[in-house]
């Protein structure tokens, strides 16, 4: 995890500061998750608030319109498959942003 937060850190404008919300997975938050990154924020959701995590929203949603019970052959399969459900998606902006507005 702390990977991928220098990465999304290396990537801030100078002066900015990001805002990263986190679920409360234990292992997202070891000590020091953040320490050194200065430019960045973790809002840790409360405990058991699905509702309050749109991503959370969005896989009830792919799994009811486009990945449920389905067998995958390979790798570039699951690949093909999920690349096709995401852009299913995000092609309709206003569901894009009712996700996120259902969880302000």
């Amino acid at each position: 995890m702390y990977c991928h937060l220098k990465q999304i850190s290396q990537r801030i404008q100078l002066g900015r500061i990001a805002v990263v919300v986190m679920d409360r997975v234990a292992w997202y938050f070891k000590d020091g998750l953040v320490e050194g990154l200065d430019n960045m924020v973790v809002i840790r959701l409360p405990p058991y608030s699905p509702v309050l995590n749109p991503i959370e929203q969005v896989w009830v949603w792919l799994r009811e319109h486009k990945k449920s019970k389905r067998i995958f052959t390979n790798f570039d399969d699951i690949l093909g498959r999920v690349t096709e459900a995401w852009n299913a998606f995000i092609s309709c902006a206003d569901r894009v942003k009712s996700f996120y507005f259902m969880a302000v």
